[in-house]
Protein backbone atom coordinates (compact mmCIF):
# COMPACT_ATOMS: atom_id res chain seq x y z
CA UNK A 1 0.00 0.00 0.00
CA UNK A 2 1.06 3.63 -0.36
CA UNK A 3 2.78 5.09 2.68
CA UNK A 4 0.80 7.44 4.96
CA UNK A 5 2.74 10.38 3.48
CA UNK A 6 1.91 9.26 -0.05
CA UNK A 7 -1.77 8.80 0.82
CA UNK A 8 -1.81 12.33 2.19
CA UNK A 9 -0.32 13.65 -1.04
CA UNK A 10 -2.81 11.67 -3.12
CA UNK A 11 -5.72 13.01 -1.04
CA UNK A 12 -4.54 16.53 -1.83
CA UNK A 13 -4.47 15.69 -5.53
CA UNK A 14 -7.98 14.25 -5.60
CA UNK A 15 -10.04 17.43 -5.80
CA UNK A 16 -12.97 18.42 -8.03
CA UNK A 17 -10.74 21.08 -9.61
CA UNK A 18 -8.12 18.64 -10.88
CA UNK A 19 -8.56 16.79 -14.17
CA UNK A 20 -8.27 13.06 -13.52
CA UNK A 21 -7.77 10.32 -16.11
CA UNK A 22 -7.75 6.56 -15.56
CA UNK A 23 -5.73 4.38 -17.96
CA UNK A 24 -5.53 0.62 -18.32
CA UNK A 25 -3.82 -1.88 -20.58
CA UNK A 26 -4.16 -2.93 -24.21
CA UNK A 27 -6.88 -5.53 -24.86
CA UNK A 28 -8.62 -4.73 -21.54
CA UNK A 29 -10.00 -7.67 -19.59
CA UNK A 30 -12.43 -7.89 -16.69
CA UNK A 31 -9.91 -6.74 -14.09
CA UNK A 32 -8.78 -3.81 -16.23
CA UNK A 33 -12.28 -2.54 -16.95
CA UNK A 34 -13.59 -3.41 -13.48
CA UNK A 35 -10.79 -1.61 -11.64
CA UNK A 36 -10.99 1.44 -13.91
CA UNK A 37 -14.76 1.80 -13.57
CA UNK A 38 -14.70 0.88 -9.89
CA UNK A 39 -12.22 3.70 -9.24
CA UNK A 40 -14.24 6.10 -11.41
CA UNK A 41 -17.44 5.42 -9.46
CA UNK A 42 -15.60 5.74 -6.14
CA UNK A 43 -14.26 9.14 -7.19
CA UNK A 44 -17.74 10.16 -8.34
CA UNK A 45 -19.04 9.29 -4.86
CA UNK A 46 -16.46 11.78 -3.54
CA UNK A 47 -17.76 14.44 -5.93
CA UNK A 48 -14.78 14.06 -8.28
CA UNK A 49 -15.17 13.35 -12.00
CA UNK A 50 -12.74 11.17 -13.95
CA UNK A 51 -12.45 9.85 -17.50
CA UNK A 52 -11.52 6.27 -18.32
CA UNK A 53 -9.34 5.94 -21.43
CA UNK A 54 -8.51 2.51 -22.88
CA UNK A 55 -6.08 1.82 -25.75
CA UNK A 56 -8.48 -0.30 -27.82
CA UNK A 57 -11.94 -1.78 -27.71
CA UNK A 58 -12.94 -4.39 -25.14
CA UNK A 59 -15.29 -7.40 -25.24
CA UNK A 60 -19.05 -6.92 -25.33
CA UNK A 61 -19.48 -9.12 -22.25
CA UNK A 62 -17.84 -6.36 -20.17
CA UNK A 63 -19.95 -3.51 -21.51
CA UNK A 64 -22.84 -4.16 -19.12
CA UNK A 65 -20.90 -2.57 -16.26
CA UNK A 66 -22.18 0.86 -15.21
CA UNK A 67 -20.84 3.56 -17.58
CA UNK A 68 -18.60 1.11 -19.45
CA UNK A 69 -19.89 2.47 -22.74
CA UNK A 70 -18.64 5.94 -21.77
CA UNK A 71 -15.02 4.75 -21.80
CA UNK A 72 -12.91 6.66 -24.32
CA UNK A 73 -11.39 4.17 -26.76
CA UNK A 74 -8.14 5.63 -28.10
CA UNK A 75 -8.14 3.61 -31.33
CA UNK A 76 -11.47 5.24 -32.25
CA UNK A 77 -11.06 8.69 -30.66
CA UNK A 78 -7.34 9.35 -30.84
CA UNK A 79 -7.43 13.15 -30.50
CA UNK A 80 -9.93 13.10 -27.64
CA UNK A 81 -7.83 10.51 -25.81
CA UNK A 82 -4.58 12.40 -26.40
CA UNK A 83 -6.08 15.69 -25.18
CA UNK A 84 -7.35 14.03 -22.01
CA UNK A 85 -3.95 12.52 -21.22
CA UNK A 86 -1.94 15.69 -21.91
CA UNK A 87 -4.37 17.97 -20.05
CA UNK A 88 -4.68 15.72 -17.00
CA UNK A 89 -3.46 16.76 -13.57
CA UNK A 90 -3.60 13.21 -12.23
CA UNK A 91 -3.37 9.92 -14.15
CA UNK A 92 -4.20 6.61 -12.49
CA UNK A 93 -2.44 3.68 -14.17
CA UNK A 94 -4.30 0.46 -13.42
CA UNK A 95 -3.49 -3.19 -14.08
CA UNK A 96 -0.29 -2.62 -16.06
CA UNK A 97 3.33 -2.27 -14.98
CA UNK A 98 4.87 -0.35 -17.88
CA UNK A 99 3.85 2.28 -20.47
CA UNK A 100 4.73 -0.31 -23.12
CA UNK A 101 1.60 -2.26 -22.09
CA UNK A 102 -0.84 0.44 -23.15
CA UNK A 103 -0.08 0.97 -26.84
CA UNK A 104 -0.05 4.56 -28.12
CA UNK A 105 -1.23 5.72 -24.71
CA UNK A 106 2.20 4.75 -23.37
CA UNK A 107 3.97 7.41 -25.45
CA UNK A 108 1.51 10.05 -24.28
CA UNK A 109 1.72 8.91 -20.67
CA UNK A 110 5.51 9.21 -20.69
CA UNK A 111 5.34 12.78 -22.02
CA UNK A 112 2.39 13.95 -19.88
CA UNK A 113 3.05 16.33 -16.99
CA UNK A 114 0.40 14.81 -14.72
CA UNK A 115 1.14 13.09 -11.43
CA UNK A 116 1.08 9.36 -12.23
CA UNK A 117 -0.32 6.86 -9.74
CA UNK A 118 0.27 3.14 -10.37
CA UNK A 119 -1.97 0.47 -8.84
CA UNK A 120 -1.04 -2.94 -10.24
CA UNK A 121 -0.29 -6.57 -9.37
CA UNK A 122 2.09 -7.55 -12.19
CA UNK A 123 5.77 -8.22 -11.59
CA UNK A 124 8.60 -5.73 -12.16
CA UNK A 125 6.70 -2.41 -12.24
CA UNK A 126 8.46 0.60 -13.74
CA UNK A 127 8.81 3.97 -12.02
CA UNK A 128 5.77 6.21 -11.46
CA UNK A 129 5.23 9.14 -9.08
CA UNK A 130 3.28 6.90 -6.70
CA UNK A 131 3.47 3.10 -6.80
CA UNK A 132 1.20 0.56 -5.13
CA UNK A 133 2.43 -2.79 -6.43
CA UNK A 134 1.65 -6.18 -4.90
CA UNK A 135 2.16 -9.31 -6.96
CA UNK A 136 0.54 -11.53 -4.31
CA UNK A 137 -2.90 -9.93 -4.69
CA UNK A 138 -4.93 -11.77 -7.37
CA UNK A 139 -6.68 -8.78 -8.95
CA UNK A 140 -6.16 -5.05 -9.33
CA UNK A 141 -9.82 -4.68 -8.34
CA UNK A 142 -8.93 -6.03 -4.89
CA UNK A 143 -6.14 -3.44 -4.71
CA UNK A 144 -8.62 -0.67 -5.55
CA UNK A 145 -10.73 -1.85 -2.61
CA UNK A 146 -7.67 -1.73 -0.33
CA UNK A 147 -6.89 1.77 -1.66
CA UNK A 148 -10.43 2.95 -0.88
CA UNK A 149 -10.07 1.50 2.63
CA UNK A 150 -6.71 3.23 3.12
CA UNK A 151 -8.31 6.50 2.08
CA UNK A 152 -10.87 6.01 4.85
CA UNK A 153 -13.70 5.87 2.33
CA UNK A 154 -15.11 2.35 2.62
CA UNK A 155 -18.52 3.91 3.27
CA UNK A 156 -18.43 5.30 -0.28
CA UNK A 157 -18.42 1.82 -1.84
CA UNK A 158 -21.86 1.81 -3.47
CA UNK A 159 -23.53 -0.68 -5.80
CA UNK A 160 -21.76 0.71 -8.89
CA UNK A 161 -18.34 0.39 -7.27
CA UNK A 162 -19.22 -3.05 -5.90
CA UNK A 163 -20.47 -4.42 -9.23
CA UNK A 164 -17.29 -3.34 -11.02
CA UNK A 165 -14.83 -4.55 -8.39
CA UNK A 166 -16.61 -7.88 -7.95
CA UNK A 167 -16.44 -8.45 -11.73
CA UNK A 168 -12.68 -7.88 -11.87
CA UNK A 169 -11.96 -10.08 -8.87
CA UNK A 170 -14.20 -12.84 -10.20
CA UNK A 171 -12.62 -12.87 -13.67
CA UNK A 172 -8.97 -12.52 -12.60
CA UNK A 173 -9.28 -15.33 -10.07
CA UNK A 174 -10.97 -17.64 -12.59
CA UNK A 175 -14.14 -17.66 -10.54
CA UNK A 176 -12.15 -17.78 -7.25
CA UNK A 177 -10.31 -20.95 -8.32
CA UNK A 178 -6.72 -19.73 -8.64
CA UNK A 179 -4.22 -20.28 -5.83
CA UNK A 180 -3.73 -16.54 -5.33
CA UNK A 181 -7.34 -16.24 -4.12
CA UNK A 182 -6.98 -15.61 -0.38
CA UNK A 183 -9.19 -15.42 2.69
CA UNK A 184 -8.86 -11.64 2.39
CA UNK A 185 -10.16 -11.85 -1.18
CA UNK A 186 -13.24 -13.69 0.02
CA UNK A 187 -13.81 -11.21 2.84
CA UNK A 188 -13.69 -8.34 0.37
CA UNK A 189 -16.08 -10.15 -1.96
CA UNK A 190 -18.47 -10.62 0.94
CA UNK A 191 -18.26 -6.90 1.67
CA UNK A 192 -18.97 -6.10 -1.99
CA UNK A 193 -22.06 -8.31 -1.91
CA UNK A 194 -23.23 -6.47 1.20
CA UNK A 195 -22.70 -3.20 -0.70
CA UNK A 196 -25.01 -4.36 -3.50
CA UNK A 197 -23.01 -6.57 -5.88
CA UNK A 198 -25.23 -9.34 -7.28
CA UNK A 199 -23.06 -12.47 -7.90
CA UNK A 200 -25.68 -14.32 -9.95
CA UNK A 201 -26.39 -11.35 -12.20
CA UNK A 202 -22.71 -10.45 -12.59
CA UNK A 203 -21.80 -14.04 -13.47
CA UNK A 204 -24.63 -14.22 -16.00
CA UNK A 205 -23.75 -10.87 -17.59
CA UNK A 206 -20.05 -11.69 -17.81
CA UNK A 207 -19.81 -15.41 -18.49
CA UNK A 208 -23.17 -16.65 -19.77
CA UNK A 209 -22.62 -14.88 -23.08
CA UNK A 210 -21.65 -17.59 -25.54
CA UNK A 211 -22.26 -16.92 -29.21
CA UNK A 212 -22.41 -19.47 -32.02
CA UNK A 213 -19.04 -18.16 -33.21
CA UNK A 214 -17.40 -18.69 -29.82
CA UNK A 215 -18.77 -22.21 -29.48
CA UNK A 216 -17.69 -23.13 -33.02
CA UNK A 217 -14.16 -21.88 -32.36
CA UNK A 218 -14.08 -23.72 -29.05
CA UNK A 219 -15.23 -26.95 -30.70
CA UNK A 220 -12.48 -26.52 -33.29
CA UNK A 221 -9.62 -26.21 -30.81
CA UNK A 222 -10.98 -28.83 -28.42
CA UNK A 223 -10.96 -31.31 -31.29
CA UNK A 224 -7.20 -30.99 -31.72
CA UNK A 225 -5.70 -30.31 -28.30
CA UNK A 226 -2.22 -31.78 -28.08
CA UNK A 227 -0.59 -32.77 -24.80
CA UNK A 228 3.22 -32.71 -24.61
CA UNK A 229 5.05 -34.92 -22.08
CA UNK A 230 1.66 -35.72 -20.52
CA UNK A 231 1.76 -32.39 -18.65
CA UNK A 232 1.61 -29.51 -21.17
CA UNK A 233 -1.44 -28.76 -23.34
CA UNK A 234 -1.18 -26.93 -26.67
CA UNK A 235 -4.13 -25.18 -28.32
CA UNK A 236 -4.15 -22.91 -31.38
CA UNK A 237 -6.22 -20.98 -33.91
CA UNK A 238 -5.16 -19.65 -37.29
CA UNK A 239 -6.06 -16.30 -38.84
CA UNK A 240 -8.08 -18.02 -41.56
CA UNK A 241 -10.11 -19.90 -38.96
CA UNK A 242 -10.84 -16.68 -37.09
CA UNK A 243 -12.04 -15.06 -40.29
CA UNK A 244 -14.07 -18.10 -41.37
CA UNK A 245 -16.05 -18.14 -38.12
CA UNK A 246 -16.47 -14.37 -37.87
CA UNK A 247 -14.28 -13.84 -34.79
CA UNK A 248 -15.21 -10.96 -32.49
CA UNK A 249 -13.07 -9.53 -29.68
CA UNK A 250 -13.52 -11.65 -26.55
CA UNK A 251 -14.58 -14.83 -28.38
CA UNK A 252 -11.49 -16.75 -27.26
CA UNK A 253 -11.47 -15.48 -23.66
CA UNK A 254 -10.70 -18.38 -21.31
CA UNK A 255 -9.95 -20.95 -24.02
CA UNK A 256 -6.50 -21.64 -22.57
CA UNK A 257 -8.13 -22.80 -19.32
CA UNK A 258 -9.67 -25.78 -21.10
CA UNK A 259 -6.16 -27.11 -21.69
CA UNK A 260 -5.29 -26.65 -18.04
CA UNK A 261 -8.44 -28.55 -17.00
CA UNK A 262 -7.12 -31.83 -18.49
CA UNK A 263 -6.25 -34.42 -15.87
CA UNK A 264 -2.49 -34.40 -15.24
CA UNK A 265 -1.81 -31.19 -17.19
CA UNK A 266 0.21 -28.60 -15.28
CA UNK A 267 0.67 -26.01 -18.02
CA UNK A 268 -1.36 -24.88 -21.04
CA UNK A 269 -0.52 -22.58 -23.92
CA UNK A 270 -2.96 -21.09 -26.44
CA UNK A 271 -1.50 -19.71 -29.69
CA UNK A 272 -3.48 -17.41 -31.97
CA UNK A 273 -2.48 -15.63 -35.15
CA UNK A 274 -3.27 -11.93 -35.01
CA UNK A 275 -6.04 -10.97 -37.41
CA UNK A 276 -4.19 -8.05 -38.94
CA UNK A 277 -0.49 -8.20 -38.09
CA UNK A 278 2.17 -10.88 -38.53
CA UNK A 279 2.69 -12.08 -34.99
CA UNK A 280 1.40 -14.83 -32.72
CA UNK A 281 -0.37 -13.96 -29.49
CA UNK A 282 0.22 -16.51 -26.72
CA UNK A 283 -1.65 -17.12 -23.47
CA UNK A 284 -0.04 -19.25 -20.76
CA UNK A 285 -1.65 -20.82 -17.69
CA UNK A 286 -0.13 -23.14 -15.09
CA UNK A 287 -0.67 -24.85 -11.77
CA UNK A 288 1.35 -25.04 -8.58
CA UNK A 289 4.96 -23.81 -8.80
CA UNK A 290 5.28 -23.78 -12.60
CA UNK A 291 6.18 -20.14 -13.31
CA UNK A 292 4.81 -19.15 -16.71
CA UNK A 293 5.71 -15.52 -16.03
CA UNK A 294 9.42 -16.30 -16.09
CA UNK A 295 8.98 -18.77 -18.94
CA UNK A 296 7.21 -16.15 -21.05
CA UNK A 297 9.75 -13.44 -20.22
CA UNK A 298 12.64 -15.76 -21.07
CA UNK A 299 11.37 -17.12 -24.37
CA UNK A 300 8.36 -15.17 -25.67
CA UNK A 301 8.83 -11.48 -24.94
CA UNK A 302 6.04 -11.45 -22.40
CA UNK A 303 5.23 -11.74 -18.73
CA UNK A 304 2.43 -11.58 -16.20
CA UNK A 305 1.94 -13.69 -13.08
CA UNK A 306 3.37 -16.98 -11.86
CA UNK A 307 0.34 -18.97 -13.05
CA UNK A 308 -0.99 -16.68 -15.80
CA UNK A 309 1.02 -14.83 -18.42
CA UNK A 310 1.05 -13.73 -22.03
CA UNK A 311 3.61 -13.54 -24.78
CA UNK A 312 4.28 -12.87 -28.46
CA UNK A 313 6.22 -14.48 -31.25
CA UNK A 314 7.34 -13.10 -34.62
CA UNK A 315 7.76 -16.62 -36.03
CA UNK A 316 4.86 -18.18 -37.91
CA UNK A 317 2.35 -20.29 -36.03
CA UNK A 318 3.91 -23.69 -36.69
CA UNK A 319 7.42 -22.46 -35.91
CA UNK A 320 6.19 -20.82 -32.70
CA UNK A 321 4.52 -24.02 -31.50
CA UNK A 322 7.61 -26.09 -32.34
CA UNK A 323 9.82 -23.59 -30.49
CA UNK A 324 7.47 -23.78 -27.52
CA UNK A 325 7.65 -27.59 -27.44
CA UNK A 326 11.45 -27.46 -27.55
CA UNK A 327 11.56 -24.98 -24.66
CA UNK A 328 9.15 -27.12 -22.63
CA UNK A 329 11.49 -30.09 -23.00
CA UNK A 330 14.52 -27.93 -22.13
CA UNK A 331 12.84 -26.64 -18.97
CA UNK A 332 11.82 -30.14 -17.94
CA UNK A 333 8.09 -29.52 -17.71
Amino acid sequence: MFTPAELSEIKNLLTPENKIVILTHYNPDGDAIGSSLGLKHYLAAKGISAEVVVPNDFPKFLKWMPEAKKNIIAEYKRKVAADLVFEADVIFCLDFNSPSRIGILGDWLTKANAKKILIDHHQQPENFDFVYSDTIIPATCQMIYHFIEAMGDESLVNKEVADCLYTGIMTDTGGFRFRSTSATTHRIVANLIEKGADPALITSNTWDTNTITRLQLLALILGRIEVVNDTVAVLYLTRNELKEYGFQKGDTEGFVNYGLSILGVKMAAFFMEDLYEDFIKISFRSKDAIDVNQFSRKYFNGGGHINAAGGKSQENLQETIETFKERVVEEGF
